[in-house]
């Protein structure tokens, strides 16, 4: 018995959208070309029989796992100190971010309920926005290098670089959600003489609250893969100790330490989704 159904008479016998559909295609490779050629892109070269020789023998180094007690002992104390530079770093970032949104949005602007904003206001709103672009345009990997050389090789400077890269980040999308959301509750609460952050705490927070805690869980979970990349440049924590097992070509430790880092991920994800949950 034939399962397939009949064409409906009438019925075009092939995708009318199949000329613009084609089109776009040969025009995103067309733009794309370029982009490889200026990148260098050869992802041949990684099926080279040399190359494919030195990955194998680095792939087959991670088996077995280092998992002596003193190694064991220093990837826990590293993992911790990772984990505390990511939430240091985070938490400096909010205290910065939470004044710059406020000052930002212009959904609290008091002398934007008519309609138009007044002269100093938008001078101000706008000033704080292009401090967000300085702050986030920065890498924290740059931010690193600098503090390095002020305050020494160490977890300081990870804190410093996550804090500002990251204020910047936060900024600009709490300002967003905060802009998206419904704001007849805030304009009601400040047409009836409402302050500015009693409208924040009493409006726009409780019903934003999953959305904002969502992003900054998910911003704490790019932090401790921030901080990690930062240990390469002395910042210390996890990364750090990676970077020394991978100059060693020492497969296992690395390996173990990956393998760490993925937990860690793991449950940062668990932590939001519960968080959402919750606040849901």
């Amino acid at each position: 018995m034939n399962t397939l159904a009949a064409p409906r008479p009438g019925a075009p016998a092939r995708d009318p959208a199949w000329l613009p559909r084609l089109f776009w295609i040969t025009a995103t490779l067309v733009l794309l070309w370029p982009l490889g050629v200026a990148t260098e892109f050869r992802p041949w070269v990684l099926f080279e029989p040399k190359n494919l020789k030195v990955t194998g023998q680095f792939l087959s180094s991670f088996v077995p796992l280092a998992h002596d007690a003193e190694f064991l002992k220093m990837v826990a104390r590293e993992t911790w100190r990772t984990v505390a530079m990511a939430t240091a770093g985070v938490t400096l970032a909010l205290l910065l971010a939470v004044p710059f949104t406020l000052v930002g949005t212009r959904v609290l602007s008091v002398s934007a309920l008519s309609g138009r904003m007044a002269p100093l206001p938008a001078v101000l709103r706008q000033a704080v926005r292009w401090l967000l672009i300085v702050l986030r345009s920065i890498p924290e990997l740059v931010w690193a290098l600098v503090f390095v050389r002020v305050v020494g090789l160490g977890p300081t400077a990870g804190v410093l670089a996550i804090a500002l890269t990251y204020a910047g980040m936060l900024g600009k999308v709490y300002g967003e959600i905060l802009e998206s959301g419904e704001p007849h509750a805030t304009q009601t609460l400040l047409r009836n003489g409402s302050g500015r952050l009693q409208a924040f705490l009493y409006a726009l927070l409780p019903a934003n609250a999953a959305e904002l805690t969502s992003y900054t869980v998910y911003r704490w979970e790019c932090a401790i893969r921030s901080s990690v990349v930062l240990g390469f440049v002395g910042a210390g924590g996890l990364g750090q100790q990676l970077d020394n097992s991978m100059k060693m070509f020492n497969g296992g430790e690395v390996a173990s330490m990956l393998l760490v880092f993925m937990a860690l991920v793991a449950l940062a994800d668990r932590a939001s989704a519960w968080l959402r949950k919750a606040l849901g």
